[in-house]
């Protein structure tokens, strides 16, 4: 058992690895199309005899890359990254959704654990710390950069 990669059409790869699952070929165990590769797909199967049956069937899949993928090699795309990865104290955000929406705030503190950001909002003449999700807001400055 070992998992390949599969070419794709660029912005398929999401329908190529549901038609890959859809068409339940007992040799073909998960199919993994992740945001961050793209034109590819990683597929788990007994080998790529079963999955070269079921592509001749997939519009949009274009080839096996040859060889075999090892697990250590996919597993950083099944763990989700955090949405607070990338942010420090004191960098400048915007809040792109909420009651705030559209408002610049500056990095007070940063919960990995429960992925949140107090920031504190810089129109506000009274300094209020606020508590958002880290997909709440985007990154406009940083200090380390």
């Amino acid at each position: 058992m070992g998992i390949f990669a599969v070419k794709t059409t660029a912005s398929q790869e999401r329908t190529v690895a549901d038609m890959i699952i859809n068409r339940e070929e007992p040799e073909i165990h998960a199919a993994l199309a992740p945001d961050s590769l793209t034109s590819y797909v990683m597929v788990e199967a007994e080998g790529n005899s079963a999955l070269n049956r079921v592509l001749e069937d997939i519009p949009h899949a274009r080839t096996i890359v040859p060889g075999e993928s090892d697990i250590s090699e996919v597993e950083h795309f099944l763990s989700p990254k955090p949405d607070v990865e990338g942010i420090a104290e004191g960098d400048i955000v915007e809040l792109i959704a909420g009651p705030f929406k559209g408002e610049k705030a500056q990095v007070q503190r940063i919960d990995e654990g429960k992925d949140q950001v107090t920031v504190e909002l810089y129109e506000a003449t009274v300094p209020i710390p606020v508590t958002v999700r880290g997909d709440q807001i985007r990154v406009l400055d940083s200090d380390e950069r």
